[in-house]
């Protein structure tokens, strides 16, 4: 397990890359790997940050509850990536839930040392600094989506998010994630009806095909088309 847990420092896109040997040893000899089941929470709103979680393998929905304790997901997780890190560095108590949606792998980095790498290393601070200000420029797409496309945009747009973060099947057209059609409509600021409806309206129209939780891309020049016009 510590094997696939040095992904998170040694990945060859980790943020970690411009430390120096001895400072990736320190980090490693302060973090925790940890085996999370699919479903089991990671942390809830209002916990207080352990340290820098980045998940190593499999995949994690960031959601916050809304009214009538409705959620709606923020992110969605893939290795090598972080999660809860805003709370650390804001200092503040967790705003939102992360859940494993399969068996994963995550690694805490402890938060003192990480802070003393920080301090002697500038490189790995404007190494966060980037990727956390790339993270914040996909939120802002995000949000200008969810509040000016309309369902079809909406859902359509949220079909190419998961491809992108997960990709692929190896027949090329399964979206390598299964998710709820709850989890779907969350990700896509809709009702879990609307989504159902919209889905079948894709699959009828020859767009995509579902089967149980999975669902293949058949024409992505289309998907793409109701995306852009929203």
């Amino acid at each position: 397990m510590n094997l696939h847990c040095n992904n998170c420092i040694e990945s060859e896109n980790s943020v970690f890359n411009v430390l120096s040997p001895e400072e990736k040893r320190r980090l490693q000899k302060n973090y925790i790997c940890k085996m999370v089941k699919k479903g089991e929470v990671i942390f809830k709103e209002g916990d207080i940050p352990e340290g820098l979680i980045s998940l190593s393998q499999g995949k994690v929905k960031v959601y916050r509850e809304g009214i009538g304790r409705r959620e709606q997901i923020i992110r969605m997780a893939k290795p090598v990536g972080f999660i809860g890190y805003r709370a650390l560095f804001a200092n503040e108590r967790h705003k939102s839930t992360a859940v494993a949606i399969e068996d994963s792998l995550i690694c805490i980095i402890g938060r003192e040392e990480l802070f003393a790498v920080m301090r002697e290393n500038s490189e790995l601070c404007l190494s966060i600094i980037r990727a956390f200000a790339t993270e914040l420029g996909f939120t802002i797409n995000r949000t200008v989506t969810l509040t000016q496309k309309h369902i079809r945009g909406r859902l359509a747009e949220s079909l190419i998010f998961l491809k992108d973060t997960y990709g692929f099947e190896t027949d090329g057209t399964t979206i390598k994630v299964k998710l709820s059609r709850d989890d779907i409509a969350n990700l896509s600021c809709m009702t879990t009806s609307n989504a159902i409806r919209t889905l079948s309206s894709f699959a009828q129209e020859g767009v995509i095909a579902l089967e149980g939780k999975r669902i293949k891309i058949l024409n992505m020049n289309n998907l793409e088309h109701i995306s852009h016009i929203g």
